[in-house]
């Protein structure tokens, strides 16, 4: 039995009349970049989340990109991120022209660990980037408070995130904005790349709008120097349809995840732990292994595919040689990108494929 890392095709055949329809639709309609369907998935994604206002963008970078953006984040300035995350995170700070800070996550939790972020906080200090990673919420209340404290605005990445809680909230409604991606991937993916801004600033959502417009509200308007960063019409529309099915899909990830943490008994194999402010929506489970190489081979010569989120710490990639950021500076990061192992899970995945991943890891022998 081949057992694939993920796979939409069972979300998408349940719902396969309800995508044709959205792409019908659209194609009748004539309309293709920011008509009515963005403006039907921006309301229903608002009212998921709990916030005022989204604006659709064309993807997860971008939507961070547009928040620095409208919060006049650029040369100059400090922006704190996350030392172990997506790369896309750092991106978005470094394509404002502001520095990306990096900060040490919690080893638990893979999440911003808000007991290091002072330290880092400097006079050219603007925001702080929060990464709710792999589907679990950061400890969000401490770092809002220190971000009153130093005056930042507080930035969720919830490009992993989509129907987290966190103490009750979903994680998009918790700072000051907040950036989605939906990657075909993601638990709320479109059949292609589009992201969204969500906020309950109406300032900055005008302005995520227009920057992301060619700096216009109105046609041939140009308040700013704009970028092109739209959701079109097609990909709206198909995020529109999937939206009402997001937490049941949640829910079987939670199932599938319960079992493997209930049913893995190898002390090999560190499993994730979930911690008591968060629900976890599974966007991966990551386990962590200290002879990744072998476990990895092992599990795919037994038909079970893994993938690794992420293999090289951010401050080590050449793209951020400019840093001189040598091995060591981040031994957190370093240790968990050394480690790192994502497991299969997926909405559709039966139980005769959970049950072959549990005894398949509970065999491992290093």
């Amino acid at each position: 039995m081949k057992i694939p890392f993920s796979t939409v095709e069972y979300m998408h055949r349940e719902i396969e009349n309800e995508l044709k329809a959205k792409f019908a639709e659209v194609l009748k309609s004539n309309w293709f970049i920011s008509g009515q369907q963005n403006k039907i998935f921006e309301k229903h994604f608002s009212e998921y989340c709990g916030t005022l206002y989204t604006v659709g963008c064309g993807n997860g970078l971008d939507a961070i990109s547009l928040i620095l953006k409208a919060y006049g984040i650029g040369k100059g300035d400090e922006v704190i991120v996350p030392s172990f995350t997506f790369i896309a995170t750092a991106l978005a700070v470094t394509y404002t022209g502001a520095k990306p800070i990096f900060v040490e996550v919690d080893e638990s939790s893979f999440t911003l660990d808000p007991m290091l972020i002072e330290s880092a906080i400097t006079k050219h200090t603007k925001a702080i980037i929060v990464v709710h990673l792999y589907g679990m919420a950061a400890d969000m209340d401490p770092i809002m408070t220190i971000a009153k404290k130093h005056n930042l605005k507080v930035i969720e990445d919830s490009a992993q995130a989509h129907g987290t809680l966190y103490k009750g909230r979903k994680t998009g409604s918790l700072g000051d904005a907040a950036a989605f991606s939906f990657y075909p991937g993601k638990n709320l993916g479109a059949l292609g790349d589009s992201g969204a801004v969500t906020t309950n600033d109406q300032e900055i959502a005008i302005k995520v709008k227009a920057i992301g417009n060619y700096g216009a509200l109105v046609k041939y308007e140009h308040i700013y120097k704009g970028v092109n960063s739209r959701l079109d019409e097609l990909q709206a529309g198909f995020l529109d349809a999937k939206l009402p099915h997001l937490d049941k899909w949640n829910a079987e990830r939670q199932r599938i995840a319960t079992l493997y943490l209930k049913n893995i008994h190898n002390p090999l194999v560190k499993l994730p732990v979930v911690k008591e402010y968060s629900t976890h929506i599974w966007h991966l489970f990551v386990v962590r292994v200290a002879n990744r190489s072998k476990f990895c081979s092992y599990l795919e010569n037994k038909g079970i595919e893994t993938l690794i989120h992420y293999p090289k710490a951010m401050h080590l990639q050449k793209a951020y040689s400019e840093l001189k950021l040598i091995a060591g500076s981040y031994p957190i990061a370093e240790r968990l990108s050394s480690s790192v192992v994502t497991l299969p899970l997926f909405y559709g995945m039966t139980d005769e494929q959970i049950g072959l991943v549990i005894h398949t890891v509970n065999e491992y022998r290093d």
